[in-house]
């Protein structure tokens, strides 16, 4: 029997655009299109990946996150498993108060000719398509876990693209001792850093890493629930005058986060003198290629976050 993330999953045609769709087209730039379909390709999105090359390996939904007729970030989304693979950004030094928890759903996901902008969730019952298609506010309600950002709030600056990221298909179901307690820390460091030293753009991509065998769920096989959640960022020109302690940690970048205190580990060991809260949720900070070696045993294939590991003639300058 293959695992739940080896097998195929379905993706919803969008059938023929009618003539009127494609007229429009012409008029709109990728990013606010009103036709065009954000569910099924990162063809309109791959601003948000290094050299336009989206994470190979693993097998799902592209979704191009659009808000307010802009693309914000980019995100492999799991029908099966209602629930992201990764979520891809472009890192931006934050700027104003975090916004509040306006939480949102994505049409398409539901309906393949829907808006492609997310929207937020309506008061009352939902559509029943939305209900099969997609994580719920409901499936996180008396649960025991919270909604974890994969892309976060916290690494944008604009306003409408930090609230785009209060989406239920860039969330994960999450501990709090790690979404208030290590995985946070891991966010504010890669905010400190790359705010501090990374001189061009910064590649971000932020995933989850399933159960190898007993999958858990929320809500009765509703929403998967990840064993771990990693994130790496590349950074193609950066600061050479590095702080020692910071000398690994460019041009890329990685780290594995616990989300079960019960897990082994292996992969990533427990600190027994931290708080009681965080204990068991530790994160461990680590290279891209010892990422990648993690990621390969856990999905039986070769996983690829950038392209050529982030590497080029371009990656440095002194300064």
């Amino acid at each position: 029997m293959k695992r739940l993330w080896e097998v195929k999953e379905t993706r919803f045609a969008t059938g023929k655009m009618p003539r009127l769709c494609a007229l429009l087209a012409l008029l709109f730039a990728a990013g606010c299109s009103l036709c065009a379909a954000d569910v099924g390709t990162f063809t309109p999105c791959l601003q948000f990946f290094y050299r336009s090359w989206p994470p190979k390996g693993l097998a799902g939904t592209p979704i191009c996150q659009r808000f307010i007729n802009k693309y914000r970030f980019a995100t492999l989304y799991s029908r099966p498993r209602r629930s992201p693979w990764f979520s891809a950004y472009l890192y931006t030094v934050p700027a104003g108060k975090r916004p509040s928890a306006s939480w949102k759903f994505e049409p398409q996901l539901a309906y393949p000719g829907g808006d492609g902008n997310m929207e937020q969730f309506p008061p009352g019952p939902l559509d029943q398509n939305i209900v099969e298609s997609q994580a719920v506010q409901l499936d996180y309600i008396n649960s025991t876990y919270s909604r974890g950002h994969l892309n976060p709030s916290l690494h944008h600056m604009s306003h409408d693209t930090r609230s785009s990221t209060f989406t239920l298909t860039n969330v994960v179901p999450q501990k709090n001792g790690s979404n208030d307690g290590p995985w946070e820390l891991l966010e504010h460091s890669v905010n400190h850093t790359l705010a501090n030293y990374c001189l061009g753009d910064a590649y971000v991509v932020t995933g989850i890493i399933p159960y190898r065998n007993d999958e858990h769920w929320l809500k009765n096989h509703r929403v998967a629930v990840p064993e771990y959640m990693w994130s790496a960022y590349c950074c193609p020109k950066y600061n050479q005058s590095l702080p020692k302690e910071l000398t690994n940690a460019f041009p890329t970048y990685a780290g594995i986060g616990r989300n079960d205190p019960n897990s082994s580990e292996e992969i990533v060991p427990v600190d027994k003198t931290v708080k009681k809260q965080f204990r068991g949720y530790d994160v461990r900070n680590m290279s891209l290629e010892t990422l990648e070696m993690y990621l390969k045993d856990r999905f039986n294939t070769v996983v690829s976050v950038f392209y050529e590991q982030c590497t080029g003639s371009d990656l440095t300058e002194n300064t």
